[in-house]
């Protein structure tokens, strides 16, 4: 099963994009969000683009089509993955929805915005009261996904000695934060929720604080 494919766009259509990688060409679809993401990082011909993916058989007249769905990284996929996790919300159905960025969704699901998340394609009322009720309070850390017309790597690893820092950082990092800034995020989420358990719980913090300095 494919996890990741780097190579270049050879082709950009509505909804997809052709990866040229080796003597393979791989018909990727890709999200409305995700592919403005695309197209603002690949800006020069040939340029050299990685995707994570996610992969699905989708049943068509009593056959399997192999379907490959791409992310900019791990976070979003795995964002994809708790949306579609909701019933009745597919695949194909979640990509088609993800007309918004994927921080605004996941704010709008943490903040019980049924009337943002109804104004997705696909998704009425009754299907956004069903995914703020099973996602809301959990999906926090999404919100934090920061974008930048250029690509950010971290330079440095975070070794803080507490595990559930550390992983609470290198996703952060993930996310396109600097070192420095995860960890003074880290910090003061923890000073007004000393009682956290885990790193989900503690980027749900993350983003809680955040929401809190902003007013």
């Amino acid at each position: 099963m494919l996890s990741r494919i780097r190579g270049t766009i050879s082709q950009v259509g509505e909804t997809h994009v052709l990866l040229d990688a080796g003597a393979l060409t791989y018909e990727i679809l890709v999200a409305p969000s995700v592919l403005r993401e695309i197209e603002q990082r690949v800006k020069e011909p040939l340029a050299t683009i990685e995707l994570i993916v996610y992969n699905f058989l989708q049943i068509e007249m009593n056959r399997g089509v192999p379907v490959l769905i791409g992310f900019m990284n791990e976070v979003e996929r795995e964002f994809f993955l708790r949306f579609i996790s909701v019933s009745g919300v597919g695949p194909r159905a979640a990509i088609k929805a993800f007309t918004q960025p994927i921080p605004v969704i996941a704010q709008a699901i943490d903040e019980g915005d049924e009337k943002l998340l109804k104004s997705l394609p696909g998704i009425g009322a009754q299907r956004a009261r069903e995914i703020i009720a099973k996602l809301q309070g959990k999906v926090g850390k999404y919100a934090l996904i920061q974008r930048s017309e250029d690509e950010v790597l971290p330079t440095a690893k975070a070794s803080p000695t507490d595990a559930m820092e550390s992983e609470a950082i290198a996703v952060l990092m993930q996310l396109e934060y600097s070192n420095a800034e995860a960890k003074t995020m880290i910090k003061q989420a923890l000073e007004h929720n000393p009682k956290v358990k885990d790193s989900e719980e503690l980027l749900n913090a993350v983003y809680r604080q955040r929401l809190v300095q902003a007013v």
